[in-house]
C-alpha cells in the first residue's frame, strides 16, 4: 500500500500529525500496536486527571462542614473511581477513532518497524509492508527503571500500573517527585494511604521555581505526606510471608527503613526507540533520543521523529506542536520552528502548579537583572471563598526592559491561568501592560495583576 505519509504511533503527536497531514491533502496511515491515543490518553494525562478529580470530590465530602454543609459518606470506592477513569479514556478514544475516520486515515494495527527510508514493516496477525514518501516516528516513551529499583509490577510498580489500583493501599513509598510522583502522592493520600515521597534532588518538582517547590512541599506535608528530599532508595526487600516491602532509604542523616505495601517507581520515562529499525537505516541517536533538526528531520531523508523520542520536553502539548510543525513543513508551508521558550508546564496536585519561561534563578544565571512580583493566595478573595488559600503567583521580569521572563504559579486553578501568561510571554508583554490589563474580580486570575503590581511597588486591592 502506497501513502504520502505513515505515522508510527498514535499518541498526541502521532494522531495529530496524521490528521493535519490528511487536512493538507496527504494520503495518510497510522501504525499502532496498542490503543489509539498513546500513554497520554490511556495511562497518563487523561485517566490521571479523572483520578485526581475523584480525589478532589472526596476531599470536599470529607471537609463538607468547612463549607457549612454536611454530607454523610462511607468512604471511597476504588473500583468505581478506576472504572470512571477508564470510561473517560474510552470515550476520548472513540473521539479519536471518529476523527481518524472523518479524515480518511487508515489505522493499521500491528507493530511498525522501518525497513527502508520509505517502507514500514507491520507485524500483526500477518506481516505486511506499506510505503510512503515520508515516515514520522512517534512511538512515545515508557516508565524508566532504576537499577536499585527493578519493577516487577507486583511489589514494585511502575506509575502505569499504580494508576489503576485494585484496592486502597495502606502504606506506599513513591520514588520520584516529578509531576507523576506528586500527583500519585496526592491521589493516594486523599484515599487515606500513608505516603512516603522520596526525591534524590534537594527539592521536590525539581524543574519548578524553588519557591513553588517549597510551597508544594509544605502543602503535601500539611496533608500528611512524608516528603524526603536529598534521599535515594538503596534496596527493596520483598517479605513474601507478610506481603510487604522493606525499603532502605539513604538520607543526609543516614539510612532509614520504611515498611510498606508497595513501592511505586516514578523516576521519569525512557524513549521507545528499540526494535523499530533505526539501526537498519543508520538513524542517529544521542543519549537515548533520536537526533533531529528544528523541523524534526532525521539524518535519513524522508524519516522524521517527534514527541518523547526526541530531546525535547516530554509533554503531550509539546508533541502536538511538533507534529503540526513537522507535517506543515513536509507540505511545503511557511512554518516557524516550535519555540521551546514558551512551553507551559502543569502539575495537577492540590494545590496545582503551573509555570512558563525562566525561573528567577535561571534568569539571573542567564545574566538578566531581575525583579519579581509575588501575590499570595492568602490575600485573594476568591481563594478565601473556595477554601483553598495555599499558593501564590510569582512573575519574573527583566528589570531593564520590564518584559516578562517567566511565570510561576501554585494554587487552585493555576493550570487554567497559565495560558494567558504564556501568550503574554510570547508577545513580549511588560509588567506595566499586565498590571494595566483589567482582570475580573473576584477571580483567581486577578492574582496575576496583583503580582505585576507588586513588582512595581504598587498595591491594588484584596
Amino acid at each position: 500500500m502506497q501513502y504520502d505519509l505513515i505515522v508510527i504511533g498514535s499518541g498526541p503527536g502521532g494522531y495529530v500529525a496524521a490528521i493535519r497531514a490528511s487536512q493538507l491533502g496527504m494520503r495518510t496511515a497510522i501504525v499502532e500496536c496498542a490503543e489509539v491515543g498513546g500513554v497520554c490518553l490511556n495511562r497518563g494525562c487523561i485517566p490521571t486527571k479523572s483520578l485526581l478529580k475523584s480525589a478532589q470530590v472526596f476531599e470536599y465530602v470529607k471537609n463538607s462542614m468547612d463549607y457549612g454543609t454536611f454530607v454523610e459518606h462511607g468512604g471511597a470506592d476504588i473500583d468505581r473511581i478506576v472504572e470512571r477513569a477508564k470510561n473517560v479514556s474510552a470515550t476520548m478514544r472513540k473521539g479519536i477513532d471518529m476523527l481518524l475516520k472523518k479524515n480518511k486515515i487508515d489505522l493499521i494495527r500491528g507493530y511498525g518497524r522501518l525497513k527502508t527510508p520509505d517502507t514500514v514493516e507491520v507485524s500483526g496477525n500477518e506481516i505486511k509492508e506499506i510505503t510512503a514518501s515520508h515516515i514520522i516516528i512517534a512511538t512515545g516513551a515508557r516508565p524508566k527503571e532504576l537499577s536499585s529499583l527493578p519493577v516487577n509490577e507486583r511489589n514494585v510498580l511502575s506509575y502505569k500500573t499504580a494508576l489503576f489500583p485494585e484496592y486502597i493501599f495502606k502504606n506506599i513509598v513513591i520514588v520520584g517527585s516529578g509531576a507523576i510522583g506528586v500527583e500519585l502522592a496526592y491521589f493516594l493520600n486523599s484515599l487515606n494511604t500513608k505516603i512516603t515521597l522520596v526525591e534524590f534532588m534537594p527539592n521536590i518538582v525539581p524543574l519548578e521555581d524553588e519557591e513553588v517547590s517549597a510551597q508544594l512541599s509544605r502543602s503535601l506535608r500539611k496533608a500528611g505526606i512524608k516528603v524526603m528530599t536529598n534521599s535515594s532508595v538503596n534496596s527493596v526487600v520483598i517479605n513474601e510471608e507478610e506481603d510487604e516491602c522493606v525499603v532502605s532509604i539513604s538520607t543526609k542523616k543516614g539510612s532509614e527503613t520504611v515498611v510498606c505495601d508497595k513501592v511505586i517507581s516514578a523516576v521519569g520515562v525512557v524513549a521507545n526507540i528499540e526494535d523499530i529499525g533505526l539501526e537498519n537505516l543508520g538513524i542517529e541517536v544521542e543519549k537515548g533520543k533520536i537526533k533531529t533538526d528544528s523541523f524534526y528531520r532525521t539524518n535519513v531523508k524522508g524519516v522524521y521523529a517527534i514527541g518523547d523520542v526526541i530531546a525535547t520536553p516530554a509533554l503531550a502539548h509539546v508533541a502536538t506542536s511538533e507534529a503540526i510543525a513537522c507535517v506543515e513543513k513536509i507540505a511545503g508551508l511557511d512554518v516557524e520552528p516550535v519555540d521551546y521558550r514558551y512551553i507551559p508546564s502543569c502539575i495537577y496536585t492540590t494545590p496545582e502548579v503551573a509555570s512558563v519561561g525562566m525561573t528567577e534563578k535561571a534568569a539571573k544565571e542567564a545574566g538578566f537583572s531581575v525583579k519579581t512580583g509575588k501575590f499570595p493566595y492568602m490575600a485573594s478573595g476568591k481563594a478565601a471563598t473556595s477554601g483553598n488559600r495555599d499558593g501564590f503567583v510569582k512573575l519574573v521580569f527583566d528589570e531593564t526592559t520590564d518584559k516578562l521572563l517567566g511565570a510561576h504559579l501554585i494554587g487552585e486553578g493555576v493550570t487554567e491561568i497559565i495560558s494567558g501568561l504564556t501568550l503574554a510571554l510570547k508577545l513580549g508583554a511588560t509588567g506595566k501592560q499586565i498590571l494595566k490589563t483589567i482582570h475580573p474580580h473576584p477571580t483567581m486570575s486577578e492574582a496575576v495583576a496583583e503580582a505585576a503590581a507588586a513588582a512595581h511597588g504598587e498595591v491594588i486591592h484584596i
